[in-house]
Order: C-alpha cells, then sequence, then structure tokens
C-alpha cells in the first residue's frame, strides 16, 4: 500500500511539474501568477538592500539619522537606499514606487536596470519618473511581447487611441492633443501595415474626420472607404487634397479669430469643427517623380504638408505619415517635414540610414534597438518623440476584414465636410447577410 501511495506522490509531483513548465511556456501570465510573482516578491524583499548597495544605488544618511543611528540605536551607521513605498504585482510583472534619497536620480537608477534585472531574475526593469523624488520601477516576469495582450485598463481620453503593447506591459496610445503629428516607417513584412490598421480601428470609434492618401490606387486605404471623409489615390488627387485640406485650415483659423481663441478645443462646442487625421500610407511616393513636368506638383505637395504640420495642430487637423523609408535623398523638404512629426515609430527597417532618420534627431540611442529587430517578429517596433524617451512595443494582430467590420460599423460617425466632398470615396453597395446596409452614401470622387 505504501509503495502504491509513493508511486501516487511522485507521479502527481511530475503531473504538477509539468503542468507548470506547459504553463510557463504556454500560458505565461497564470505560471507568473502562481510561482513567479511569489518567488520574485520574495527575492526582491530578502536582497532589495544588498543588491542596492552592489549597483551603487545607496547614498549617506543625513546628518539626523546619523546621530540617531549613533547614538540611539547604538549602530554603525551605514549607507541607505531608496524607500520602498509600495510593492504590487500585476499580471505581468510588479510595480515598485521608490522614494529617491538626496543625491539619486532617475537617470542612476536606470543605468542600473540591467544589474537589477539579473539580480531580481526578472526579463526587464523599466524606470519611470512619477513625481519629483518618487519613481516607479515596472518589472516584467516574462516576454510580453512575444504574445501581445493588451491590458484591460488603458488610458482614455477624446482622442487616445491604443495602438501597442510596450515592453513594460503597459499600453502604448496615439494622443492627438499631446503628440499631433507622427511618422511611421517600416520595410515590407515588418508589421507597419498591422500597425496602421490597428491605428483605423481605433480612430473609426472616436467622433473624428478620417483623410487618407494612398497613391498606391488605394490598395491599402481603399477598403476602409465607409469611414473615410476623404480619399486620394492618385498624385494629382493627393495635390488637390492637401490643397482642401489647406484651405480647410485656413477657414478654421478664421473661425479661432472671430472667437479671440488660439486653439480648436478652447471654441464652444456648438460651433466646434470636427477633428481631422490625414493617413499618408506611402510619403515617398510624393516625393518621387518620374518627369520634369511633375516636380512642380511634388514641391507644391511638399509645402502644402510642411504647412499642415507647422500650424494644423491648433485647428484640429493631425498628420500620420507613414513609409518604408525615408532620407534626404527623397528630396527637398524631407527633413523639414521631419521637424514636424514629433511622434516617431520605427519599424524594421533595411538600412541604418532610415533608422537615423526616425529616431537618430531625437533618441539617438533608440537606433541600434531599430536595427536589432528581428524579421520573425513582425510589428514590433521602436517608438520615441521630442522627449528623448523610447520604448520597444509591439502591435496585436488584427486582419484586414476585421478592421473593415469597425469601419462599417462605425461609419454613422464619418463627418460630411463640404471642402472635402469631392474627395468623398464611393462605399461598395455590399450587403451581408445579417448586417445593415452601409450607413453612407456613396459618392463619386471627381478628378
Amino acid at each position: 500500500m505504501s509503495d502504491l501511495t509513493t508511486i501516487a506522490e511522485v507521479t502527481g509531483a511530475v503531473a504538477a511539474a509539468g503542468g507548470l513548465g506547459y504553463a510557463k511556456a504556454r500560458a505565461p501570465r497564470v505560471y507568473w501568477s502562481l510561482v513567479g510573482m511569489p518567488v520574485a516578491i520574495g527575492r526582491f524583499t530578502v536582497t532589495y538592500g544588498s543588491t542596492m548597495d552592489v549597483c551603487g544605488l545607496t547614498v549617506q544618511p543625513s546628518r539626523l539619522r546619523a546621530f540617531m543611528v549613533r547614538n540611539v540605536a547604538r549602530r554603525d551607521v551605514q549607507p541607505v537606499p531608496p524607500k520602498v513605498r509600495r510593492v504590487r504585482g500585476t499580471s505581468t510583472g510588479l510595480l515598485v514606487s521608490l522614494r529617491l534619497p538626496a543625491g539619486l536620480e532617475p537617470a542612476d537608477v536606470a543605468a542600473a536596470s540591467e544589474r537589477l534585472r539579473h539580480a531580481w531574475g526578472v526579463h526587464s526593469v523599466h524606470v519611470v519618473e512619477a513625481k519629483p523624488g518618487v519613481i516607479e520601477l515596472r518589472m516584467t516576469g516574462y516576454d510580453v511581447l512575444r504574445r501581445v495582450r493588451m491590458p484591460r485598463r488603458i488610458a482614455s481620453g477624446e482622442l487616445v487611441v491604443p495602438v501597442a503593447l510596450r515592453e513594460d506591459g503597459s499600453a502604448f496610445v496615439r494622443d492627438y492633443r499631446k503628440i499631433p503629428h507622427a511618422l511611421t516607417l517600416g520595410a515590407n513584412q515588418s508589421g507597419k501595415s498591422m500597425y496602421q490598421r490597428n491605428l483605423i480601428a481605433g480612430l473609426a470609434r472616436l467622433p473624428v474626420g478620417l483623410v487618407g492618401i494612398d497613391c498606391k490606387r488605394g490598395v491599402e486605404q481603399g477598403r476602409f472607404a465607409s469611414r473615410l471623409s476623404a480619399l486620394a489615390t492618385t498624385p494629382d488627387e493627393a495635390s488637390a487634397l492637401l490643397d482642401a485640406l489647406v484651405e480647410e485650415m485656413d477657414s478654421r483659423f478664421c473661425l479661432l479669430s472671430e472667437h479671440q481663441v488660439s486653439d480648436l478645443w478652447e471654441l464652444p462646442k456648438a460651433v466646434r469643427p470636427v477633428p481631422l487625421v490625414v493617413l499618408v500610407d506611402e510619403v515617398a511616393e510624393l516625393f518621387l517623380t518620374a518627369a520634369r513636368k511633375d516636380e512642380e506638383r511634388r514641391d507644391r505637395m511638399v509645402m502644402q504638408m510642411i504647412r499642415l504640420g507647422q500650424m494644423a495642430r491648433a485647428v484640429g487637423i493631425y498628420l500620420e505619415i507613414c513609409g518604408q523609408r525615408f532620407g534626404s535623398d527623397l528630396g527637398k523638404g524631407a527633413t523639414t517635414l521631419r521637424a514636424q512629426l514629433t511622434g516617431r515609430v520605427i519599424h524594421r527597417v533595411n538600412d541604418k540610414q532610415t533608422a537615423e532618420m526616425g529616431l537618430g534627431d531625437i533618441a539617438p540611442d533608440a537606433v541600434s534597438a531599430v536595427t536589432t529587430i528581428a524579421p520573425d517578429r513582425p510589428g514590433v517596433a521602436v517608438a520615441g518623440d521630442s522627449s528623448g524617451g523610447w520604448s520597444r512595443i509591439r502591435t496585436p494582430e488584427m486582419s484586414p476584414a476585421e478592421a473593415v467590420a469597425v469601419c462599417r460599423e462605425y461609419a454613422h460617425l464619418t463627418p460630411h465636410l463640404p471642402a472635402l466632398a469631392p474627395f468623398r470615396p464611393s462605399v461598395p453597395d455590399v450587403v451581408v447577410p445579417g448586417e445593415a446596409p452601409p450607413l453612407v452614401t456613396a459618392r463619386p470622387v471627381t478628378e
């Protein structure tokens, strides 16, 4: 009987170990919650003081504290580490709030993040400044970018769109009120189109107007016609559409002048125009010309985009520029346009120059991170902004059919803008069984 009991115990232990191994590989969140988090919290609690001391993240205590230690506690005065204010576990890692003593700054802790990661046995450690003197260590227990699952709690707002997952487990969002214009670059099969689909699907749910410029005959953006207020599919149409957008911008500035305000969001809701997001699919098609006669049109388009980038934010017109590569060899105005694009999302690229053009002017340290993105991880990118900060992100999978379905569902939010009416795309009269007919009236594109 005892032998049978022993065999059963061994079998149960083997099954439990196998189950944990399977969970670690196939369900990392479950494994982290059951095993990884308790072990990481225990290791952090036991080794915190010694780890911070070894990593050079301790300072001499204040004179008052040193006096109390020597004369009251009767102990030798030791350097003190940052004070732990809170430790909280999440489904992806740990959040540790630290109060920095005088003499330490967030950059000191960030420089030691790799050593902290190895000391506490976690996948990554990221340092975020919560407020002056207080930082947050965001630890991840496993590679959250291997299988992207967006967090349940995501920041919301009038023009906030969750697009991807950061490597620290938080959501990467496009907040057009904070970062009005952005540049997205990536080679073929890098996940750039997936990023654009997630962005369009998120914008489709918001009360904004979407304007598409896709000079590849609309093969990318034409499928989203039910949610587009305007679409240009050739360079000639793009030139005319950009002229119309500049005229719309001028009319909105007149409206601001009438109400003596300097920003669209200061206008009363009754007269406030709808925000517009201009989506340029392949910016190189607007720069490159095949004949000398097209150079005048090219120069005008580039000038109009630069004008929109410089002034359109105040009137609620935002640019999303996308392309495979971006360099000064595109022609006159390329670097000037880039300077207006605050947000940068760079996927895997084929040449270092594109990575440098995308991030070299705002976050030079991120260039090497772009050039090391593996080809077998589509959707991984490096996101940065003019603050100098950057992080790795990855976009969740979304098929074209799913993005199209979202656009059709929210087609009733498509605003009708008289200035852009000639460019309103025609919507195919496709009726799927069980679905209502399209809510947008088909309008032909005029030359």
